[in-house]
């Protein structure tokens, strides 16, 4: 289990950019797996997540050459659905929530897709109801063998239809809509998700000839195609790192630039930022960040104390809630954060309280904190990383505090995070990996 040793107490200064998307990765990728020709994508992160896909895609037969850094041809054109009932499939699967996102392609191609219960975040109970249940109202036949904790679907003919989904789930709408465009007939989503990496992907597939109105609403239809053909995709920067980027030199008293940004697909990110005191400003598609002693949180119109809340898009990401919530601890004022999706996401808060923070957990759903200002700084002490955007949160924090912190099982960080600690330390930071 390797660790991070950070010397906190540094000020970063220099231009950071942020790596291609994470979650809009795994669907590309994925979706791959739609058609036999050539598919090319860029700005890939090399994370452990991303790099475990590529390698499971390679072990059901997909062609795969890296042609430069973040640069990737795929062609499925061998592909072998059987694959996905070797033990080999089910243990690589097991490890990695993103290998969801591969049924709706190999159901919709090959006819019949199998699945174990897919790991990842221990961050609560993340149901793939919605998955399911679209690729049932399209005419498939699903099993779950309890037992063997096995998912299966089969459906040769996969005919469109109308749905509302019972959540707007990304991934529940990323993998429906991946099925919808070789089915025959017209698929109406109502309830879909329309969050930026799932208008990626519904740009690229009408690129490589499917047919799908409404892109960017909660509204989709989709006309099925009988085949589709090879593209090129660029991958969005990550939108998470971004705010992380944001938070870090906020609680680290920095002056940085976040290079090309994509600032128009970032939603409500930069101004939620701002109702905590947070001075940013656009430049071009760079956000500059200059160095600020002291932020102080908003307050409502009356008076009252401030809610951030996550929210479906175009509302506040779930995954940014933990660097918010640490950011917060420094601040002048209070804010209650309030993480509705997830009911495991704020069990880290114990950390933060142990480096001094002030926090009541109100509940597994509510955070409230109370800002420091500054005037007493977070303590270093030993910590371990329990998911990705927590494991983030406490790295900003320990580059704030005073002394030496230790983060461990950082594994969870590389999962999200390309090379963190190298890019960080060439701007300023002190973060030593150890083995």
């Amino acid at each position: 289990m390797a660790s991070f040793e950070i010397q906190g107490g540094f000020s970063l200064k220099g231009e950071l950019t942020a790596q291609g998307a994470k979650n809009e990765a795994l669907q590309i990728i994925s979706a791959c797996l739609l058609t036999p020709e050539k598919v090319t994508i860029t700005n890939i992160p090399e994370i452990l997540d991303v790099i475990r896909l590529i390698e499971l895609l390679e072990k059901m037969g997909v062609t795969v050459t890296k042609t430069g850094a973040g640069k990737y041809e795929f062609i499925a054109d061998n592909v072998d659905p059987e694959f996905l009932l070797t033990s080999d499939f089910r243990t690589r699967a097991a490890g990695l929530r993103g290998s969801v996102m591969i049924i709706g392609p190999i159901l919709a191609r090959f006819g019949k897709a199998y699945m174990p219960k897919p790991g990842g975040d221990k961050i609560g109970r993340r149901r793939l109801d919605t998955h399911f249940f679209g690729f049932m109202k399209l005419g498939a036949k699903f099993e779950y063998n309890q037992k063997e904790d096995l998912y299966r679907v089969e459906g040769t003919n996969l005919r469109g239809t109308y749905m509302l989904l019972d959540e707007a789930s990304v991934t529940g709408t990323a993998n429906i809509v991946m099925a919808a465009v070789l089915a025959s007939g017209t698929t109406t989503i109502y309830n879909a998700a329309c969050e930026p990496y799932l208008q990626q992907l519904c740009k690229m597939l009408i690129r490589m000839g499917a047919r799908i109105g409404g892109v960017g609403s909660n509204l989709l239809t989709i006309e099925g195609v009988g085949s589709l053909g090879g593209t090129e995709h660029r991958i969005l920067p990550d939108m998470i790192e971004i705010g992380s980027f944001i938070g870090m030199a906020a609680m680290t008293e920095s002056e940085i630039t976040i290079k090309n940004v994509s600032y128009d697909n970032l939603g409500i990110i930069p101004d939620s930022f701002r109702r905590l005191g947070i001075k940013l400003e656009r430049r071009g598609d760079d956000i500059y960040i200059p160095s600020q002693a002291h932020y102080e949180i908003e307050t409502y119109i009356d008076g009252s104390i401030m809610t951030i809340a996550d929210a479906i898009w175009p509302g506040l990401t779930p995954d940014l809630l933990s660097v918010f919530l640490v950011v917060a601890t420094q601040s002048k004022g209070s804010v209650l954060i309030h993480q509705k999706m997830f009911e495991s996401r704020l069990f880290f808060v114990d950390k933060l309280m142990d480096m001094g923070a002030q926090i009541i957990l109100c509940d597994p759903h509510r955070a409230s904190v109370i800002g420091l200002n500054k005037q007493f700084k977070l303590r270093g002490m030993n910590m371990v990383s329990p998911d990705i955007r927590a494991g983030v949160a406490l790295l900003i924090a320990a580059m704030s505090a005073e002394g030496t912190s230790v983060i461990n099982n950082i594994e969870q960080i590389d999962r999200g995070y390309q090379n963190i600690d190298e890019r960080l330390n060439k701007i300023g930071a002190r973060i030593k990996r150890m083995p």
